[in-house]
């Protein structure tokens, strides 16, 4: 009998904050990941967020248009710029 375990990793992030200081702990989180835990690859990643105006109130995500953004999708895989250019 094979046994399979499914497990997910929860990176949680709290406090207020800029979107660049949201970036850097999440590459500071994903960074232990690979040096401390020795995962090097994932299938799949969601990052639910919740946008303030800086002072804790929230704010509803528009385009340019005007109508409400609730979900941003991205297909991988990511290829840098370097492998692109062949730096």
């Amino acid at each position: 009998m094979l046994w399979m375990i499914v497990v997910s990793i929860l990176i949680r992030i709290t406090g207020e904050m800029t979107l660049a200081q949201m970036r850097q702990a999440l590459f500071e989180a994903i960074c232990e990941l690979e040096d401390e835990l020795a995962i090097g690859h994932t299938q799949s990643a969601s990052l639910f967020i919740n946008p303030t105006n800086g002072l804790g109130d929230k704010v509803v995500a528009r385009n340019s248009l005007g109508g409400v953004v609730s979900r941003v999708t991205k297909k991988g895989p990511y290829r840098p710029a370097a492998e692109e250019y062949n730096i």
